[in-house]
């Protein structure tokens, strides 16, 4: 489904002429239907990785392609189409705070095209997956942390994707949440989802006995199938 081939990732300062190397001759393969963490420190490369994943950032050398397609040299329309198979969950949310639950999830399939009838059906299974139904009137100030956070899952999972990446998704809640939120990604991966989770929570990964990708330096570190957080 995903390959990372030899990806190097340098970042050119203004302010001084030294290279800043993010990433380092990553490669690595993802299957369809796995649960895969990436583990680092802080500055390791996890955000970067996801961001030359969807395309927000270009890699310097090297290939990732997904579905047989390679992200650095497809076109604009075809790097749209590849991000309707992918939902992310950033860190920082980034949920829309003029507008209520239901707005917030629904919008996202209005920008992709979806007809009012798709739209209403699957906002509507959504919204009952991650048990917000009952505050599609809303606004996201009226949330706690851990139903912002669903609700930026749900933002995620409206339209179907074949993966869902989550950029550290429990960095701001409590154990309770943190367990509700990672058992969430555990239902959705069983339905067939593909998950790629950065995290730097060790809880969450001992946790989770999955496929795990340690990150050090921008270096690939340790790919381990059953992974434990050891850094």
């Amino acid at each position: 489904m995903i390959l990372f081939q030899n990806v190097t990732k340098i970042y050119h300062s203004e302010l001084s002429p030294n290279k800043i190397p993010a990433l380092k001759d990553i490669s690595f393969k993802i299957e369809p239907q796995e649960f895969i963490s990436i583990v680092g420190r802080s500055g390791a490369g996890k955000t970067t990785l996801i961001k030359l994943l969807i395309g927000e950032e270009s890699i310097t050398s090297g290939a990732i392609l997904f579905e047989n397609k390679n992200i650095k040299e497809t076109k604009f329309n075809e790097l749209q189409q590849i991000r309707r198979k992918i939902g992310v969950v950033y860190q920082d949310y980034r949920l829309l705070f003029s507008k209520t639950i239901y707005e917030n999830i629904s919008y996202i399939m209005e920008v992709m095209g979806f007809s009012d009838k798709e739209i209403y059906k699957n906002t509507s299974q959504v919204l009952e997956i991650v048990g917000l139904q009952d505050k599609v009137r809303n606004f996201p100030k009226e949330l706690s942390g851990g139903e912002q956070q669903r609700l930026a899952i749900a933002r995620a999972l409206v339209h179907k994707p074949e993966l869902v990446i989550a950029d550290e998704p429990t960095g701001n809640l409590d154990p309770y949440n943190t367990f509700e939120i990672i058992n969430l990604f555990k239902k959705v991966n069983e339905s067939g989802t593909t998950i790629i989770l950065a995290t730097h929570d060790r809880r969450v990964i001992d946790g989770l006995n999955k496929r795990v990708i340690t990150l050090e330096n921008g270096k690939l570190l340790r790919d381990e199938k059953l992974g434990k957080f050891i850094l």
